[in-house]
């Protein structure tokens, strides 16, 4: 059984997951406008992560004998002044995530519950590799300066993102 307390802040964790799920979907959206297929498709991928980390929140409530609760969410941004300013607004915001799964790592302990720290260790780890993701990208973003064609050929490095799973259904297809 899950501490209300600890509840209450998961049941947040998952709206916040929700709002990444509805940024990246807009970043996706910008980069579709701007003719960036890559880069949209890096970002239609994101955004299927982060909707299986709420689905991921919501098992975990649920597994506990808690409840989970949606809540409205806020609409993000429309547009970016360009690719590398996504993933810098990008990378801003897994520096947010970050801090509400180590602030709830933090209330996990003061608790004493060690099955939901155990749980969020998964995150902690997540974490890392997202920061580290979106750096990377902002860095070849950086190598290309002002090259012809630079942005083509991130774009199309973008592009190879691996398609990631479905969250409803992670079995994969026979």
């Amino acid at each position: 059984m899950l501490a209300k307390k600890m509840e209450a802040a998961l049941v947040h964790q998952i709206y916040e997951e929700m709002y990444s799920f509805y940024l990246y979907l807009a970043m996706a959206e910008y980069a579709s406008a701007e003719g960036l297929p890559g880069l949209h498709h890096w970002m239609r991928n994101q955004a299927l992560e982060e909707f299986a980390h709420a689905i991921r929140f919501m098992n975990y409530i649920s597994e506990k004998g808690g409840k989970s609760e949606l809540k409205a969410l806020q609409a993000p941004p429309k547009s970016w002044k360009s690719a590398k300013h996504v993933f810098e607004e990008a990378l801003k915001h897994e520096e947010h995530i970050t801090s509400c799964i180590h602030n709830l790592v933090d209330m996990a302990l003061s608790l004493k519950d060690h099955a939901t720290a155990n749980f969020l260790n998964w995150f902690v780890g997540e974490q890392v590799e997202e920061e580290a993701a979106a750096k990377a990208v902002i860095d070849m973003i950086k190598l290309t300066g002002s090259a012809p064609g630079g942005m083509f050929m991130v774009d199309r490095e973008l592009a190879t993102r691996p398609a990631a799973a479905d969250p409803l259904n992670p079995l994969p297809a026979a």
